[in-house]
């Protein structure tokens, strides 16, 4: 991923701050993570071209028929929106999300 946001971007919805938060917290309790190791990755994560979605957010009404029609968590569906929304393909390893993303037809990374 790092390698091609050398020459793209990414776009993330708002929540996306609130997730690597709590997967950085997840692995340090864990103890698969140290502290001092999850902070040098939000400092490195920080240099990368990640911009927050600044748009419109989805609303309810949008996220529920996308969770129903794709069977996705809220989240992830906020995710297959803003996709939807800027046309860019999707980056993840969930494979409901995938299997959403293809179906919307929106591209896979």
């Amino acid at each position: 991923m790092a390698t091609l946001l050398e020459t793209d971007r990414a776009i993330v919805p708002a929540l996306w701050q609130l997730e690597f938060a709590n997967v950085l917290k997840t692995a340090c309790t864990r103890g698969k993570l140290t502290l001092d190791i999850a902070r040098e990755i939000v400092a490195t994560v920080g240099t990368l071209p990640i911009e927050i979605d600044k748009g419109v957010a989805p609303g309810p009404r949008q996220l529920l028929e996308l969770t129903m029609r794709y069977n996705l968590s809220s989240y992830d569906a906020a995710y297959l929106e803003l996709a939807m929304r800027h046309g860019l393909p999707i980056a993840c390893q969930d494979g409901k999300l995938r299997e959403a993303a293809l179906k919307a037809g929106v591209a896979l990374m």
